[in-house]
């Protein structure tokens, strides 16, 4: 039996980033507003508190703040020839569970898009020709970087963000990002500072001609009051950022940024432990009437709304679309149907650079976004001409952590256990920094998800297939910018040793199991012609216009930056829209 509830004005489903901004905005636009969250309630000051938040063993290697497969998975292979198989242990990436999503336990590296990166596909077809991109999905979001400034703008400000700036309406500031595009205003806060490894990627990367700048940073660098009136505490430099919560209330989280000044407002209300089953359509199927969902106690609740808001991981909103019937699924084999194409990932490299004893550093003295970066190998940064590839990545020499399970950096060769190993961590532990390299992942026509047809969850749902291997584009790519990474290292001063690790370019097929990073994107896209994407430019859905789409699902391919910057000022602009336009008068806002 399903007990019916009455109606609200809007139900949200997830309760991140972009659930708790689009629940904030719309209370206080009058929207009554249910939350509801598949994990459970938690709360920076109280769950995240040191020294029993800094158990590597519990967090980072049993991933204590990540969803549990057992609830919730999805099965893969790499090509439409394997049949997939569930992915039983987390691996590859982390999403996350309970109040705040994985904007809990993220590094709180912060950036923002390239202008090219948001018409990436007429940028490169009018640059380098019409055929640059065959064999490609690759499409244009159909939003400007102009019009999305004032929302990153205000999303750095929800943050605290710290950084140096690069372009400052239109001019170059030097020391900064000087690719980045026109910012509006300063970063709200000064960078984070830099460890003696990371001045020598400074300074040998600025003698080869290149732009270092400080990573922007999430990690907040003094006490700082954001426009909601949340306070953060600058960092401690604790080294337990990625994978963990901040009890210092100093790394920008969902909670403490949106959270806190929200929860006893009149419009607002959370529910957590309710598993949402699928979005109801009408009769006619052309709007959506509310959500089904299991709750805490096994009992199946019908909410009824006028308005829905998918805000769940990218991954799992595309899965919600999918069991519901929104949409059409895409098929591989003709080509037709939007929903579950054009998924993309991210395409990561590295190199490990050893120091003699003259350079040393204490790498337990960390954070997610201490970092000295480059720019001038991402995006179209710098001429493609010839090199048969688009995209590219920023290369970063960054210092998170020196945790005792995780980090025990050793030198090609060295033996994997016994007295050798040992003394190999013992002599490199405080010489030695890691470069990465962020590197863009372009949209390919067989890369996509769509439901498996054998495999289903405990609430008898098909899991979510994911089918993906590395593009060639991206192999190429990776093996290029890695490259010039290991340049700049091998050109960095007191060095002893560089290795490198690029699983792309070595021409191994992607992997579930190793972890990578959680930047899955697409499969819900963005655009302006209906037949190449889920939403339109608004975040909309065609075929549902009360239907509104948050999150990294939207990129019709991914960018060589980390997804929140970009995904927060969509949120925002989506929101912008919902409030001065679409609640007024519900309706497409754009012609299909």
């Amino acid at each position: 039996m399903v007990t019916e509830l009455p109606k609200t004005d809007v139900v949200i489903v997830g309760a991140g980033w972009t659930g708790l901004a689009a629940a904030y905005e719309l209370a206080n636009a009058g929207q009554r507003c249910v939350v509801l969250e598949r994990g459970g309630w938690r709360h920076s000051a109280t769950s995240f508190g040191a020294p029993e938040e800094h158990d590597e063993l519990k967090y980072a290697r049993r991933k204590g703040h990540m969803v549990d497969t057992p609830v919730k998975t999805l099965s893969f292979r790499n090509t439409d020839a394997q049949t997939a198989l569930p992915m039983r242990r987390l691996g590859s990436f982390l999403p996350g569970k309970g109040l705040g999503g994985a904007g809990i336990h993220w590094n709180g590296q912060l950036w923002r898009p390239l202008p090219s990166d948001l018409n990436m596909a007429t940028h490169y077809r009018d640059t380098y020709g019409a055929d640059v991109l065959d064999g490609l999905t690759v499409q244009d979001w159909g939003v400007s970087y102009d019009e999305l400034e004032p929302h990153l703008d205000f999303f750095d400000k929800i943050c605290g963000t710290a950084g140096t700036t690069g372009n400052l309406d239109g001019e170059q500031v030097s020391g900064g990002n000087i690719f980045e595009g026109p910012r509006s205003e300063d970063y709200p806060n000064p960078p984070m500072k830099s460890s003696p490894p990371q001045e020598l990627f400074r300074k040998a990367a600025a003698e080869m001609g290149y732009h270092p700048f400080q990573m922007p940073s999430a990690n907040v660098t003094r006490e700082y009051e954001n426009p909601y009136g949340a306070k953060l505490h600058p960092c401690t430099y604790c080294g337990f950022c990625e994978r963990f919560g901040c009890g210092y209330l100093a790394k920008a989280d969902p909670i403490i940024c949106i959270y806190d000044v929200l929860k006893d407002h009149e419009n607002f209300e959370l529910r957590t432990e309710t598993h949402v089953l699928r979005v109801e359509k009408s009769a006619d199927g052309a709007t959506a009437t509310g959500v089904t969902y299991i709750d805490g106690d096994g009992r199946e609740v019908f909410q009824p709304a006028d308005t829905v808001c998918l805000n769940a991981y990218a991954l799992w909103n595309v899965h919600l679309m999918l069991v519901s019937g929104l949409g059409t699924p895409y098929d591989p084999a003709s080509g037709q149907g939007t929903v579950g194409r054009n998924y993309s990932y991210q395409t990561l490299a590295s190199a490990s650079v050893f120091f003699n004893k003259d350079v040393w550093s204490n790498p337990f003295m960390g954070a997610g976004a201490m970092g000295v970066s480059i720019d001038d190998f991402n995006g179209d940064n710098f001429d493609h001409t010839d090199l048969g590839f688009v995209g590219g990545g920023y290369i970063s020499a960054t210092q998170t952590n020196g945790r005792p399970i995780n980090y025990q950096p050793t030198p090609p060769g060295t033996p994997s256990w016994g007295r050798e190993w040992k003394q190999a961590v013992r002599d490199n532990y405080l010489h030695h920094i890691g470069l990465t390299v962020h590197g863009s992942s372009v949209s390919v026509p067989q890369n996509h998800l769509d439901l498996d047809p054998t495999y289903v969850d405990d609430y008898g749902q098909p899991l979510l297939r994911m089918t993906f291997d590395f593009p060639e584009n991206d192999r190429r790519m990776s093996k290029y910018v890695l490259s010039k990474a290991e340049e700049i290292a091998r050109n960095m001063d007191h060095v002893t040793e560089v290795s490198t690790s690029n699983r792309a370019a070595e021409g191994s097929s992607y992997s579930v199991v190793p972890y990578q990073t959680t930047h899955n994107v697409g499969g819900a896209v963005m655009g302006t012609d209906p037949t190449t994407s889920v939403v339109n430019r608004y975040g909309q859905m065609w075929d549902h216009h009360n239907v509104f789409v948050f999150g990294a699902c939207l990129f019709p391919q991914n960018l060589g930056y980390n997804p929140t910057g970009p995904l927060m000022g969509l949120a925002y602009w989506t929101l912008d829209h919902m409030k001065n336009d679409y609640l007024a008068n519900p309706r497409p806002l754009m012609d299909a």
